[in-house]
C-alpha cells in the first residue's frame, strides 16, 4: 500500500471517528439539555468582564492617576483586565497553537480534536486533550465546569460540548480570547495575562516577544510543570511559530524568569507607599467602594517632587549621618493630604517604616502653641520681656537646667524674639506660668499623641520632650494656620464626610503666632537674615531640633498650605551637625517655594481684637517696632519692674557640671584617661581671668579644664582674678580610682 492511500486512510478513520463521537453526543443531547437546560445560562461578555476584579486595589491621585497597588485578595494574583488589542500578536499565537488549533474554525467544539481524545480513551492510552479555548472557559466563569480531581463524567463532558456551543454562539471568537487570557491560571499565584506580562516578564502584555510568548503559553498548558518540561514545550511552539533560533538559552531565560514569580509589578506607579494604606483605611471607615480602585486626596505631581526633594537633600546629607526624611503637605482649608512621604526610599535603612507616623522627640516645634495659650490667657504678649539668662528649677528628679542650642544667653528679649529665634529658656519660664498640665491638655486638644499628661514631663513639654508624629504635628500647624481651628488631616479625594472642624484656641493668639514666626527681623538672632526659612513670599515657619540631634523638624504654612518635614535616622542614630536650616529646612522651602510658583501667598488678615501699637523698649533693649497687641492689652513703652533693673552684664558661672550631680568612673577605662570637664558661661574674653578650686586646692585657670575625678564628694568653686567666689557646685564620684595627687 503507498503512503498516500495510507494517510488516506487514516483520515477516513478519524473522520468515521468523529462522526461516531458527534452521533453519540446528539443521541445524549436531550437528557443533558433536560437536565442543564434552566440551570444555567451563559453570562455575557460584559457581566464577565464587570465581575472582574484584580487582586489590588488601585489607589489614584485626587486627578485619578495611579499611585500604588495594594493586595487587598491573597488567593490569587490579578492585574488589571487587559483588552485583546494591547496583548502582542505574539501571545495570542503562541496560546493558539499550544490550546486550540483551530480555535477560528470551530463554533466552541473541535470535533476531529474531541474524537481522538475519545478513541485515546477508548484504547486506553489517554494522551490527547480536546477542550477548546471556549470550553476551558467555561470552567473559568462558572463553578460547574471546572474539572475535577477525578476527571468529567461522560454527561458532564456532553455538558460542557452544547454549553461552549451556546457559549460561542452569543460571544466573538475576539471577546473569548480575550477573557481567556484574562481570567487562566499560569503560575502559582499568578493569574491572567496581565499578572504574568508585570510580574514574571516585568513588562506589559502588549511588549511580549516571541519567547516570552511562548514560555507563557507552555505554563498554561501545565503551570506546575518543571522547568525541563516548560522549556521543551516553549521550544516546540517556538518552532511552529517560526522562531527556533530563539531557543539557544531558553533554559537559563526560563530560570531566571521563574524566579520572578513574586516579584513586585513591573510599571507601577510606587509612588505613596505609606500613604495608600491610610488613605484605604479611611476610605473603608466610610464605607466608600473600594472594590476595584480608591481615589485620593494627594496630587502626584506634587508627590513626585517632594520625593524629589526628599532625595537630593538626604544624599547630600549622608556624610552628616541622615539617611531618613518624611514629608507632609496638607491643604489648610479641607486638611486634604496633598503630599506624603514616609520614607527616603533606598537611603533609607527602613524603607518599610512610615517615618511620618513614627513618634520622636518634638524638639521647640511645640513652642508656638505654648506662646498661643500664655497670649490668650493674656499672661504674656508678643512684647513682653523674659529674661534669657540662668534657670534652675527644681523638680521631683533634681534640678531642670534648660540651655539654649548654642548654649548662650542673651539677657532680656520680648516673647517677639524669644519664639522667633527659639530660644529655649524664655519658653520654660512661660510655662511656669501656663503649667505642664494645662499645656498638655492643649496638646491633646490639637490631635498630638501625648500618652502621658503634663506632670509626666513636667517642664521640659515646653522645649518638646514629648514623643509626636509629624503627621499630628503638621496637622496641629494646620490649626494655627486655620485660625485656631482643628480638624483631623483628610485623605481621599473631597472633605465629604470630613468631621467637622472645632475651635481649640484663640483665633486672635493664633493670628499673633504667625505673625511672630513670619518675622524674619526677628528670627535673626538664631538663623540670620537669609536662611532656608525666608521665602519671596508670606510663610510662617519653625524648626526643632530634639536632645542629641536625633531629629530634625521644619513645620510652617502659608495662605494655602501646611507642609512638615522631617530629617533623621529610623533607628535613632545622632546627626553630625544638623540643625533646622541645614536638615529639614532645605526641603520645605523647596515645596513650598513649588506650591507657590504661580500663586501668590499673602497674611491672613488681621482680626478686629488684634490692635497693632508703635512701641519702644526702656535702655533700647530691642529697637522701636510696631507690635500687635491682643485685647486691651496694648502698651507704647516696655519697661522692666523696678526690682528687675536694667539689662547688666552677666556674671560667669558654673555651667558644668551641675549641682548635686553624681559621676561613676568607668572600671574599664584607665582612671588615667577619664576626664571631667569644667566649663564656665557668660565667661570673660580673657580665659586667664577665671580659676577654678578643688576641694580647697586649685586646679587651674580658664572658661573650660579637664579635671581627673577621684572617688568621693567634692566642692568645685569659679573664682576671678581677686579670688572672688563667682559659683560653686558640690559633686560625688562614685567608683574605684586612683587619687590625684594635690600640688
Amino acid at each position: 500500500m503507498s503512503r498516500p492511500q495510507g494517510r488516506n486512510r487514516a483520515v477516513a478513520q478519524k473522520a468515521a471517528r468523529g462522526g461516531a463521537v458527534r452521533r453519540l453526543l446528539w443521541a445524549l443531547a436531550p437528557a443533558v439539555l433536560a437536565v442543564h437546560a434552566c440551570a444555567w445560562a451563559a453570562p455575557s461578555y460584559e457581566e464577565v468582564k464587570a465581575q472582574y476584579a484584580a487582586s489590588d486595589i488601585l489607589i489614584q491621585d485626587r486627578q485619578g492617576r495611579p499611585l500604588e497597588r495594594i493586595r487587598a485578595d491573597f488567593q490569587g494574583r490579578r492585574g488589571d483586565w487587559v483588552a485583546l488589542e494591547d496583548i502582542s500578536p505574539a501571545m495570542q499565537r503562541a496560546v493558539i497553537l499550544s490550546e486550540d488549533r483551530r480555535f477560528y474554525a470551530h463554533e466552541g467544539v473541535d470535533w476531529r480534536a474531541l474524537a481522538a481524545a475519545a478513541w485515546d480513551t477508548l484504547t486506553q492510552e489517554g494522551r490527547r486533550g480536546a477542550s477548546t479555548l471556549t470550553m476551558q472557559l467555561l470552567g473559568l466563569i462558572d463553578a460547574q465546569f471546572q474539572r475535577e480531581p477525578g476527571g468529567r463524567s461522560i454527561v458532564q463532558k456532553i455538558d460542557q460540548v452544547f454549553e461552549a456551543q451556546r457559549l460561542e454562539a452569543v460571544w466573538s471568537k475576539q471577546h473569548i480570547l480575550e477573557a481567556y487570557l484574562n481570567l487562566a491560571a499560569f503560575r502559582g499565584e499568578l493569574v491572567g495575562i496581565d499578572a504574568v506580562s508585570r510580574v514574571m516578564f516585568q513588562k506589559r502584555a502588549s511588549g511580549l516577544d516571541a519567547r516570552e510568548a511562548a514560555l507563557a503559553a507552555a505554563l498554561l498548558r501545565g503551570p506546575n510543570a518543571t522547568r525541563p518540561v516548560l522549556v521543551r514545550r516553549a521550544c516546540q511552539l517556538l518552532g511552529e511559530m517560526g522562531w527556533p533560533q530563539q531557543c539557544e538559552g531558553l533554559d537559563d531565560f526560563a530560570y531566571r524568569s521563574l524566579l520572578r514569580k513574586s516579584a513586585p509589578w513591573a510599571d507601577s506607579a510606587n509612588l505613596a507607599p505609606h500613604f495608600s494604606r491610610l488613605a484605604w483605611a479611611q476610605a473603608r471607615a466610610l464605607g466608600r467602594d473600594t472594590e476595584h480602585a480608591a481615589r485620593t486626596s494627594l496630587d502626584a505631581d506634587l508627590q513626585r517632587f517632594a520625593l524629589s526633594s526628599v532625595d537630593g537633600h538626604v544624599r547630600s546629607l549622608v556624610r552628616a549621618n541622615v539617611r531618613d526624611a518624611a514629608v507632609v503637605v496638607l491643604d489648610n482649608r479641607s486638611g486634604q493630604v496633598l503630599a506624603y512621604v514616609g520614607s527616603s526610599g533606598g537611603l533609607s535603612r527602613a524603607s518599610s517604616v512610615d517615618h511620618a507616623r513614627a513618634l520622636r522627640q518634638a524638639g521647640s516645634t511645640l513652642k508656638p502653641f505654648l506662646y498661643a495659650q500664655a497670649l490668650e490667657q493674656q499672661r504674656l504678649t508678643a512684647a513682653s520681656l523674659l529674661m534669657d539668662g540662668p534657670l534652675d528649677l527644681p523638680t521631683g528628679s533634681g534640678l531642670y537646667i534648660p540651655q539654649n542650642y548654642d548654649k548662650q544667653y542673651a539677657g532680656w528679649v520680648s516673647v517677639r524674639t524669644a519664639l522667633a529665634s527659639s530660644l529655649n529658656v524664655p519658653a520654660v519660664r512661660a510655662l511656669t506660668m501656663v503649667t505642664p498640665d494645662a499645656f498638655a491638655r492643649r496638646l491633646l486638644r490639637l490631635g498630638l499623641p501625648l500618652d502621658q499628661g503634663g506632670d509626666f514631663y513636667g517642664y521640659s513639654l515646653a522645649l518638646g520632650s514629648a514623643d509626636v508624629s509629624l503627621l499630628a504635628l503638621t496637622n496641629a500647624y494646620r490649626a494655627l494656620a486655620a485660625q485656631g481651628r482643628y480638624s483631623p488631616p483628610v485623605y481621599l479625594d473631597d472633605a465629604a464626610g470630613s468631621p467637622e472642624s472645632r475651635q481649640v484656641m484663640s483665633a486672635d493668639a493664633a493670628w499673633i503666632i504667625g505673625d511672630i514666626l513670619s518675622d524674619r527681623q526677628a528670627r535673626a538672632r538664631t538663623f540670620g537674615l537669609d536662611s532656608p526659612l525666608s521665602t519671596s513670599f508670606w510663610t510662617a515657619v519653625k524648626t526643632g531640633t530634639s536632645k542629641d540631634m536625633r531629629d530634625n523638624w521644619c513645620v510652617g504654612w502659608s495662605e494655602r498650605y501646611t507642609v512638615g518635614v522631617w530629617v533623621g535616622n529610623s533607628g535613632g542614630a545622632s546627626m553630625q551637625d544638623v540643625s533646622g536650616v541645614s536638615g529639614a529646612g532645605p526641603i520645605w522651602h523647596d515645596i513650598m517655594s513649588y506650591l507657590h510658583r504661580s500663586a501668590p501667598s499673602r497674611q491672613p488678615a488681621r482680626p478686629a481684637a488684634v490692635q497693632r501699637a508703635d512701641i519702644d523698649f526702656e535702655h533700647d533693649l530691642e529697637p522701636p517696632r510696631s507690635e500687635v497687641f491682643l485685647g486691651d492689652t496694648a502698651v507704647t513703652h516696655v519697661a522692666l519692674a523696678a526690682s528687675a533693673g536694667p539689662a547688666a552684664p552677666m556674671r560667669p558661672y558654673i555651667a558644668a557640671p551641675a549641682d548635686g550631680v553624681v559621676l561613676a568612673l568607668d572600671p574599664d577605662i584607665p582612671p588615667a584617661r577619664q576626664r571631667v570637664w569644667l566649663r564656665a558661661a557668660a565667661a570673660p574674653a580673657a580665659p586667664g581671668a577665671l580659676w577654678w578650686r578643688i576641694d580647697g586646692a586649685v586646679l587651674g585657670q580658664g572658661a573650660e579644664l579637664a579635671w581627673q575625678p577621684w572617688p568621693g564628694k567634692h566642692r568645685i568653686e569659679l573664682l576671678d582674678d581677686a579670688e572672688r567666689m563667682l559659683g560653686k557646685v558640690d559633686i560625688e564620684v562614685r567608683g574605684a580610682g586612683i587619687k590625684q595627687v594635690r600640688r
